[in-house]
């Protein structure tokens, strides 16, 4: 169900809405990746990502993009960003990387941009 007052329908561009029903979608990707808050978890998945996948049961949409370090299609796949920072942060990828991915520019433009607009 819709917020009151909130349009569900603008586009803009690299922005996925994260509302109830991506939760849903993304429960098992999110929580996976909050497991990363522990760096015993952070080594566990390191030595076999793909065991790791399946003890939180990820569907392969979310295996794949966990596969192809596509934080993009995490998003699409219902990651919340703020736990995906912890997949990211494995591989040493910070919110500005990220943020240059969904905008389509390097980290140092999106950077740029973020100074910019302050």
């Amino acid at each position: 169900m819709d917020q009151p007052g909130f349009d569900y329908h603008i586009d803009i561009p690299g922005t996925t809405i994260f509302d109830g029903k991506q939760a849903m979608k993304g429960y098992a990707l999110n929580k996976m990746c909050y497991s990363f808050n522990k760096s015993e978890n952070r080594e566990a998945f390191r030595a076999d990502e793909e065991a790791y996948m399946e003890k939180f049961g990820l569907n392969d949409e979310q295996k794949q993009a966990i596969r192809d370090r596509n934080i993009l299609a995490m998003i699409d796949a219902g990651g919340n960003i703020y736990y995906l920072a912890k997949f990211a942060g494995i591989f040493k990828l910070s919110v500005q990387d990220v943020g240059g991915m969904q905008t389509g520019r390097t980290t140092e433009e999106f950077k740029e941009f973020l100074a910019s607009q302050a």
